[in-house]
């Protein structure tokens, strides 16, 4: 058996290993497939390309919004402090960009520590909806959702705590017991994943639990290898999650409502990474990373419309796709970054090529867009930041090396905030023709691997280890 800290390390660095080595993905054509599906909702109305991103409790008809992808996109209809409202993973559109507000035109010297909070353990990236920030953490032996108000820090419930007896794989014990899962805010209800697959809905004025589903019965696990980490979405009605565990699973759609099944696509196990869904094609869709393979399901019935393989050294696809215009974006290990154009081809859909970037590749960072620029930070090079064409693939920039281990990325109306897990925040013109940050800070005292969440576009959310800090970024 190796060493514990050798296989921690052979995990962080999967990707640079593969830095020689590019295979590319087979693209395969889906006709029929093996999803179970259990009382549908009606198909949706079919739409255009562009790709059209979901917005938690937002109809599709709701007009476009400010769109850092070409894309046409939804703006977010939640009330929130501010111009903003942070709903789920990724914000309003799963993207990392933040419309409705200005980025500071000087940035400070120094940012103000407004109020900071004990909100417990754990990687899960903090919301803010109609004034409130709620936060997903491990307390004890316990998993806990607690609301705080988004002005004042002040705790306003939290929720019964929920007993969770985890036991972390020793390759990724440095990364705690989670939870990992970012929560989603929809239809008056917060949804939680915790680390062992526990899904479950609360009110979110009050904390109260509506419903919880334990997978224990159905799969062997419930959780992948390192724990739960993909964030739910919800579609309509539909809270869609992938259930089970390493080998066995099911992306599954639940009533948002209820908990009951609609629809299930029977595949492998979860991957780390989280669905967005998109029109593409004029076929509304789920697209996910599984264990081993990238596909795109229909959002309605969960019928499989495509895939490809993507399978890695140790099953830890961790980065969300991210839609371009008619494109899905990604990256697995050892295929660089790819761009595919979903089309429907016959009675089926074929994920084709469009092109591949062999200079970078990404690991657990998501990238952010910026018109047709797309930015990552690369594992290359023990952490690269890079720039390319998203409609060509060409890279236009890199950084110097040994940037860190992970960043969380957000696009700030233009402008990018890079903030790597050793919690070093970078600020970066999104105009920038080469890696020059106009200012670099220090926000925490602990490992920030939760994305932060601008609000109001004054103020930053900064989760670390076990507290949740506001930021003052700017006095407008």
């Amino acid at each position: 058996m190796k060493k514990i800290l050798e296989m921690t390390g052979l995990i962080s660095l999967l990707a640079l290993s593969m830095a020689g080595c590019v295979a590319r993905a087979t693209v395969q054509t889906v006709g029929d497939s093996s999803t179970t599906v259990s009382a549908p909702p009606p198909p949706p109305t079919e739409a255009a390309t562009p790709a059209t991103v979901a917005t938690p409790g937002v109809p599709e008809s709701v007009g476009a919004a400010d769109s850092p992808s070409g894309a046409t996109e939804l703006k977010s209809s939640v009330p929130s402090v501010g111009a903003v409202s942070w709903p789920q993973w990724r914000g309003p559109n799963r993207d990392g960009y933040v419309g409705g507000v200005s980025a500071p035109r000087v940035w400070p010297k120094a940012l103000k520590e407004e109020w900071k909070v004990p909100v417990g353990v754990g990687h899960a990236s903090p919301l803010v909806s109609e004034g409130r920030v709620y936060v997903f953490a491990r307390r004890g032996e316990t998993e806990v959702l607690t609301c705080l108000d988004a002005v004042t820090g002040k705790e306003l419930w939290q929720s019964a705590p929920h007993a969770v007896a985890y036991e972390m794989n020793p390759a990724a014990r440095d990364h705690g017991k989670g939870p990992k899962s970012t929560p989603v805010a929809a239809g008056g209800k917060i949804f939680t994943l915790g680390i062992s697959g526990h899904l479950s809905a609360h009110d979110a004025r009050t904390g109260r639990l509506a419903w919880r589903k334990d997978f224990s019965k159905q799969y062997p696990s419930t959780s992948p290898l390192y724990g739960t980490s993909m964030s739910p979405v919800v579609e309509k009605n539909l809270l869609i999650a992938h259930v089970g565990g390493h080998d066995r699973g099911a992306l599954t759609a639940f009533d948002t409502e209820t908990g009951a099944v609609r629809w299930a696509y029977e595949a492998d196990g979860p991957a780390y990474s989280s669905p967005i869904v998109v029109t593409l094609a004029g076929e509304r869709q789920v697209v996910t990373f599984t264990q081993k393979e990238l596909v795109g399901v229909s959002a309605a019935t969960g019928k499989l419309l495509w895939k490809l393989p993507a399978k890695t050294t140790y099953d830890a696809n961790s980065v969300t796709p991210v839609a371009y215009k008619d494109t899905i974006i990604f990256s697995s290990e050892g295929q660089g970054i790819v761009a595919v154009r979903p089309v429907k081809q016959g009675a089926g859909f074929a994920a084709q090529e469009v092109w591949r970037n062999a200079e970078n590749e990404l690991f657990m960072n998501s990238p952010v867009l910026q018109g047709n620029l797309l930015f990552g930070m690369s594992a290359r090079k023990k952490g690269q930041f890079f720039c390319l064409d998203a409609d060509t693939g060409k890279t236009l920039w890199q950084s110097p090396g040994r940037a860190g281990e992970n960043a969380a990325m957000l696009n700030f109306a233009g402008t990018l905030l890079l903030l790597t897990n050793d919690a070093t925040l970078f600020v970066l013109p999104a105009s920038a023709k080469e890696y020059a940050p106009v200012a670099q800070y220090t926000v925490a005292n602990s490992p920030t691997w939760a994305h932060p969440v601008v609000v109001s576009g004054t103020r930053l959310l900064i989760k670390d280890e076990t507290t949740l800090a506001s930021l003052a970024i700017s006095s407008n």
